[in-house]
């Protein structure tokens, strides 16, 4: 008994509740995965977790810049939670790597009816991170952890999926991450391009990169996204062209009172075919307990065509004009 329970071998269990943006079918969500530590350079995990297809699905969540709300373009391009095997670990000191093979970009809200045995869903990310060897906790965005050295990162992401009707979530299943044009319809939506054009599969594949540096409190992360839809298959989908979208997102913040009072300002947007997306924000974070999970957050957005949107966020589909939320955030 005292071999099998090893620091080395973790488990990670959760239930999430959310009856506003899951509906009656799914109140309470149970999920976790297991995972075991070789040494620093490999831990081996199988279960549900985050694809590292962008920087803000490699771990940070809930120490976002807002709480609970990713920037629209990251949104639109990223993938979610699904079920999979993974390995990560380091290659040297300062270069950080995640290779994960699943079913699908998205397991939330799809039944095991749906789902298929291949895994036909491959997410890569590393990470360089070159002054200091490290970002901050869970590399967060922004500097709450007041960097007395620069400390910068450079990172890249590679995902690859088959993906079909069957396996995307309902339309406003929490963490939504169904593929959608660039005017925020769902690609697999019947005679979406054409009377008659029904797309059964499509295959994504996505890469982002991103920067960032931090110092005493300051702030600065980009990320670049782009993505292509290719190999449309169904009913009359051979006059389909493929698609490629563009996209990125700019975050600067400062922490004007070390421990207690953050500022920020953000912005995104997305390129495509099918129409172009922006929008602007600026907020505020209040650490009212000079603890990072403890804040209220007051955040102003303008957007402009939103892409995306479901009940889990603040911004909908199709969105213009100015929005206003706030939250309380309480984390320990």
């Amino acid at each position: 008994m005292r071999r099998a329970l090893t620091p080395k071998f973790r488990y990670y269990l959760y239930v999430w509740s959310s009856n506003p943006s899951q509906g009656d079918p799914a109140q309470v969500v149970g999920a976790g995965n297991l995972s075991y530590t070789f040494n620093r350079f490999v831990t081996f995990g199988a279960g549900i977790t985050s694809l590292p297809a962008v920087r803000s699905t490699e771990g940070q969540f809930p120490y976002w810049l807002g709480i609970d709300d990713r920037l629209t373009a990251d949104e639109f391009f990223r993938g979610s939670y699904t079920d999979g095997v993974w390995f990560k670990g380091e290659l040297s000191s300062t270069v950080k790597y995640m290779v994960m093979f699943a079913n699908n970009l998205s397991i939330l809200g799809v039944s095991a009816t749906q789902l298929d045995d291949r895994f036909d869903t491959q997410s890569y990310s590393v990470v360089w991170l070159p002054s200091t060897g490290e970002f901050g906790l869970y590399d967060t965005f922004g500097d709450f952890d007041d960097h007395q050295t620069v400390a910068t990162r450079l990172g890249a992401h590679y995902t690859h999926s088959l993906e079909d009707k069957q396996s995307q979530p309902g339309a406003n299943a929490i963490e939504n991450s169904q593929i959608r044009l660039t005017d925020g319809s769902i690609v697999f939506t019947p005679d979406l391009f054409g009377p008659g054009v029904a797309v059964n599969t499509v295959d994504y594949r996505m890469v982002s990169l991103d920067a960032g540096v931090k110092y005493r409190g300051l702030s600065l992360e980009a990320e670049y996204y782009r993505r292509w839809l290719t190999d449309f298959t169904g009913v009359n989908t051979g006059g389909i062209a493929d698609v490629t979208d563009n996209g990125y997102q700019l975050q600067a913040s400062a922490m004007v009172v070390p421990k207690t009072l953050q500022v920020y300002v953000s912005g995104s947007q997305i390129f495509g075919r099918y129409g172009d997306a922006s929008e602007l924000r600026a907020g505020a974070n209040w650490y009212f307990r000079h603890v990072r999970g403890l804040r209220v957050n007051g955040e102003w957005m303008h957007l402009n065509d939103c892409p995306v949107g479901y009940t889990a966020v603040p911004y909908p589909v199709g969105g213009n004009g100015h929005l206003f939320h706030l939250n309380l955030e309480m984390n320990f």
